[in-house]
């Protein structure tokens, strides 16, 4: 017998149980007999997907820059609609009108004690066609920095992440009325300029240094995959976790009669200006700082010691933008649902799938990678009709526009189409980059062992073992001690939680629409990102060059697609979202024990004079401040509410095992409003726009996620009442989460 291992949940625990493997089971959502049609249809489909088509797309897609606003960009836009159109699919253009600022003027200058005057520039690479296609090329800048004409010394800031101002405060050294440097990393680049303005700063410069991204990672462009000297990363530093999308329009479609915000009144802007610059710009500058050796953890690998500052260097930064409305266009292409005869609701329920295919430049890695795969799915599920298939839901494949300036195209036209969304949306797909290596997966967790069963089916390029298998190995290769125990024995690799960063983000955070972020990785050697060497050159040479780990990504996406869209009932499962639940609860009770440990330990050791008898007296170390003990947080109706889950969940495992004929209908308008109950309409703390109460990206972060948001991100920035607030808020709707499940549990009886 082969042995599989699935979870079952006793009193509470999970223990692993070896069960027999049927490659007969039925697909959840299946019967036996469907799951023998979908079957077919799935293996049918995974050998459709082309390398060849795949090369053909990305190198027409990457042909020419094209940033919104751009005549390529519009002419990709006609091209993609073609093409869907080309297959069979149903497929129009909408267009929004959005705020996008170029820049007119960009200056950095070092004044003194030398003066040395930034490039500001990527130079074109013979060997390399595209990259010379300067005069179509946006320079490299940050989007959304406010224009800004400003003189001061320079400070470095390490990543520029709150904890980062903390250690500068400790030396003795403030940012107050200076230009911060910051290297790329440890954060969204736009949470960056955030906190330097909090902490008083005048400008922000954000550079790539060589030990992330360059010659310390391997060898540079063109001789091997890592970002040259004078190679840039744009990027937008819109204050995304506010709000992403149209900086004008919060909450609606960004349409021609929109009505707007002036662009003083817009939130997302930076509040100083921004300029990004390569190493070989940035060393110059930071050669010339003395102050403090920055801690061993800050120093980069360029050949320079790393001080702090301030000074004496002294620096100009100057930026300014042409503020324009332009034009974006998203590509949406439609497979109807079939005749609804059995009165599932199947045809009225829809699967969405979305890439986007606009670029800082050429973008040959973001996006078109992802964007061709995706274009091959479309084409392999239109030769799929041809053949006699037809989905039980409708099926959407959306080609966004202005992702790169702030997620522009997917949050307009969702917010465009909310209410649409909110009735009918059953589940989000999307991918961006991908490359060569191992599937990476996040999303809702009831969407886990979805995906898992997904995972056995494709084959990986290079092994010819399952992409899950591939995986599985690699973590438990990664892990250590219980984890690897975990990894053996549970039924369902974890998949990762949603953050932002990426297409899905108003489907999941503000619509609470359940939602996966698919691609493969981890083998490349890359550092081109936002840069004029992401062209069909670099990837062709330096990352999937056989465009096999592209049909790889088809074929998981594809496959997710077609079993969501062809289930009887959705195949939501709601164990794996339950452990996990568990898993995010204790977490937050270690966070705040820990915050309570550190603080009451911090100031015993400032009480016994611990800092000041231990310090360097030739050099200033602060002492940290006495803190008031965090006050007892009531974690119980958090707890009791997991616990409901949990036990919910599993009844309804059991009924929905032990059920012939499940009442599809019904069921499946049950199972829509799983994910919308994890949102509030009141939003989080100090940014309603994010709806969802168990995933969002962090106030301080920007893409990185902060699952429990409200709770850990009010333990992390220390407000007790705000805690205890979010905790009952939390509670709620894991107890609604619960009451729905029996509800489905008592329709199965």
């Amino acid at each position: 017998m082969s042995c599989t291992y699935r979870v079952l949940t006793l009193t509470g625990f999970a223990i692993a149980a070896c069960v027999a493997a049927d490659s007969d089971a039925a697909f959840r959502g299946y019967t036996a007999e469907g799951t023998r049609t979908e079957r077919g249809w799935e293996e049918k489909f995974r050998a459709l997907p082309s390398p060849d088509n795949m090369r053909a797309y990305m190198q027409h897609l990457s042909a020419y820059p094209h940033h919104i606003g751009s005549p390529y960009d519009k002419e990709l836009a006609g091209w993609i609609l073609n093409q869907y159109r080309s297959w069979g699919l149903d497929a129009h253009i909408e267009t929004f009108r959005v705020l996008f600022p170029t820049p007119k003027r960009r200056a950095l200058e070092l004044v003194s004690p030398v003066q040395y005057t930034a490039k500001l520039a990527e130079p074109p690479l013979a060997v390399d066609p595209t990259s010379g296609q300067t005069n179509l090329q946006l320079p490299p800048y940050n989007a959304y920095s406010v224009d800004g004409d400003v003189s001061g010394p320079l400070v470095y800031v390490n990543y520029g992440v709150p904890a980062d101002y903390e250690e500068l405060e400790r030396r003795g050294v403030s940012v107050q009325g200076a230009i911060v440097i910051a290297r790329y990393g440890g954060s969204w680049r736009g949470i960056k300029p955030k906190v330097a303005a909090e902490h008083g700063a005048l400008g922000c410069i954000i550079y790539s240094d060589p030990k992330d991204d360059g010659y310390a990672q391997g060898d540079v462009f063109p001789e091997g995959a890592w970002r040259p000297p004078f190679g840039a990363q744009r990027g937008s530093v819109m204050d995304m976790p506010i709000y992403p999308g149209d900086p004008l329009t919060p909450g609606v479609g960004a349409t021609e009669n929109a009505k707007r915000l002036p662009i003083s009144e817009a939130q997302t802007l930076t509040k100083i200006p921004v300029l990004p610059i390569s190493y070989g710009d940035a060393q110059p500058l930071l050669a010339q700082l003395t102050g403090p050796v920055a801690p061993e953890p800050w120093r980069g690998s360029l050949p320079i010691t790393y001080h702090i500052g301030p000074g004496p260097a002294k620096v100009h930064l100057a930026v300014q933008f042409n503020w324009d409305l332009v034009d974006i266009r998203d590509v949406i292409a439609t497979i109807p649902g079939a005749d609804d005869t059995a009165g599932s609701g199947n045809k009225d329920q829809w699967i969405i799938r979305g890439n986007h295919y606009d670029a800082w430049v050429n973008g040959a890695e973001d996006p078109e990678s992802g964007q061709m795969a995706l274009l091959e799915e479309a084409r392999s599920l239109g030769e799929l009709r041809k053949q006699g298939w037809q989905p039980r839901r409708t099926i959407i494949y959306a080609s966004w526009d202005g992702e790169e300036e702030g997620l522009l195209g997917s949050t307009e036209w969702a917010e465009e189409h909310a209410a649409e969304l909110r009735r009918y949306a059953a589940v989000y797909i999307n991918s961006d980059s991908n490359e060569r290596g191992f599937l990476g997966v996040s999303g809702s967790h009831s969407l886990e062992r979805l995906i898992n069963s997904v995972a056995r089916e494709v084959q990986d390029p290079e092994t010819s073992m399952p992409v899950w298998k591939r995986l599985q190995l690699k973590r438990i290769q990664e892990e250590k001690g219980e984890d690897r125990g975990e990894i053996r024995a549970r039924a369902d690799l974890r998949i990762g939680a949603l953050g932002s960063g990426s297409d899905y983000t108003v489907f999941i955070d503000h619509l609470g629409i359940a939602s996966l972020n698919l691609g493969y990785g981890g083998e490349d050697g890359g550092g081109i990102y936002h840069s004029a060497y992401d062209d069909f050159y670099w990837y062709t040479h330096f990352s999937d060059t056989k465009f096999v780990y592209g049909r790889a990504l088809a074929q998981t996406a594809g496959t997710a697609v077609m079993r969501l869209a062809d289930a009887g009932y959705l195949p939501f499962q709601f164990t794996d979202f339950a452990d996990t639940i568990r898993k995010y609860v204790n977490e937050v009770k270690t966070l705040w024990k820990e915050k309570h440990d550190e603080i009451e330990e911090s100031n015993r050791e400032v009480d016994e004079g611990v800092f000041t008898a231990i310090a360097d007296p030739e050099k200033t170390l602060v002492p940290p401040k006495r803190e008031a003990i965090p006050p007892y947080l009531n974690f119980a109706a958090l707890e009791t509410s997991a616990d409901a889950l949990a036990r919910s969940a599993e009844a309804f495992e059991k009924a929905l095992q032990a059920s012939d004929h499940p009442p599809a209908g019904e069921l499946n308008e049950k199972l829509l409003q799983s994910e919308r109950l994890l949102t509030d309409a009141a939003g989080l703390p100090r940014r309603p726009w994010f709806q969802h109460l168990i995933y969002a990206p962090g106030y301080y972060t920007g893409y990185g996620v902060k699952t429990l948001p409200g709770v850990r991100e009010a333990i992390e920035q220390k407000h007790w009442d705000e805690a205890n607030r979010e905790i009952v808020r939390v509670a709620k709707a894991l107890r609604d989460e619960a009451e729905l499940l029996d509800s489905m549990t008592a329709l199965l009886k």
